[in-house]
């Protein structure tokens, strides 16, 4: 939309802090970090977020061990306003804008010998043990910001349909963690390479029929997010950014080509990204998954379920081996997920 005549891409560091809470009822704002240390084989993701026009936030999770268990945690704890991202455990602090953020969890984590458990959470919560966890890790960013909000001319807020909306504004980051994870009795320093994005806005996790999020680093100064995403009835469409030697290169047009599992999650793939310098062709191996799902009633009493499937993957590129995660989220027709459906 911010390439449409009578619109324009907001992104001031103000972007980095929290946003006025809106009058829909799924207003949603919420960050979210990855990092995986390439020599620990370690890693890890974590999101929050602010639903309080419901009442609620959201709190996960995610970490990868290097044996290929994971740890693994969900809460929705109560919150009525949108003045910090603190809760279930999970705090996000704001050290820098653009810069520098700090993620810190105390809690609990469920860990699974069998990640794929989690397809039945009531089950694998019962059946695996859960141990106290300490997260604190900073973050600090290695590219420019991507992304912002599609305003008008003016700058004044676009309507929304919230019921079909995903997110208003949306900013991605790939980033250097750096710090400590402890699960139990087992202590790992961390010093690795992710991304990190904020959304807000008004947002279901049913609006997109199905997506392909790729987000890799494979140094400092090279790493890609590739993203594929489809409506009903459309054409997919394919975006994202290469960073090299600290500047974004916008991705023109992708593919993936993805083998499956026994149980329909993504197990190796290939890519290929264009931009306008180049072509790109990557080869991603999935090295521990875990399944998740959202369900949701309509006001008609339709049962929705969308599944997301959360595999820390390694990458090779241009001789380069990288480290990431490959998000698959479909919704769930009549058992099979969309995506895999539609050939990707």
């Amino acid at each position: 939309m911010a390439d449409t005549p009578g619109y324009k891409m907001r992104l001031e560091p103000e972007d980095d802090y929290l946003h006025p809470l809106e009058e829909a009822e799924n207003f949603n704002e919420s960050m979210y970090f990855n990092v995986f240390d390439r020599a620990r084989k370690i890693g890890g993701w974590f999101r929050i977020a602010n639903r309080p026009n419901e009442g609620k936030g959201e709190m996960t999770c995610c970490i990868y061990l290097p044996d290929g268990r994971i740890g693994f945690m969900f809460a929705r704890p109560e919150r009525h306003d949108n003045d910090a991202l603190d809760g279930g455990g999970m705090r996000v602090d704001v050290v820098e804008p653009l810069k520098r953020l700090d993620v810190t969890y105390t809690g609990k984590l469920c860990v699974l010998d069998d990640p794929q458990q989690m397809a039945d959470p009531a089950k694998a919560f019962k059946n695996n043990p859960v141990v106290p966890a300490d997260i604190k890790l900073a973050f600090d960013g290695l590219s420019p910001m991507f992304g912002g909000e599609p305003v008008n001319e003016d700058g004044s807020p676009i309507k929304q349909d919230a019921g079909s909306s995903f997110a208003r504004g949306h900013t991605e980051q790939h980033t250097r963690g750096h710090g400590h994870i402890r699960i139990g009795d087992e202590h790992f320093e961390i010093d690795g390479l992710g991304l990190r994005d904020h959304s807000w806005g008004p947002r279901y996790w049913q609006a997109i029929y199905w997506y392909r999020w790729l987000p890799m680093n494979f140094s400092e100064d090279f790493a890609m997010m590739v993203s594929i995403t489809c409506q009903p009835g459309k054409e997919p469409r394919a975006g994202g950014m290469v960073l090299r030697d600290g500047e974004y290169v916008m991705i023109r047009d992708a593919r993936i080509e993805t083998s499956y599992d026994d149980n329909q999650c993504q197990d190796t793939f290939k890519v290929w990204a264009k931009t306008d310098e180049r072509e790109y062709d990557v080869a991603g191996k999935v090295m521990s998954l875990i399944p998740l799902r959202n369900r949701r009633r309509t006001p008609d009493g339709e049962d929705l379920m969308t599944r997301i499937t959360e595999g820390m993957t390694e990458y090779e590129c241009d001789g380069a081996t990288g480290y990431g995660l490959s998000e698959y989220l479909d919704q769930i027709v009549d058992g099979d997920p969309v995506g895999l459906k539609a050939g990707f």
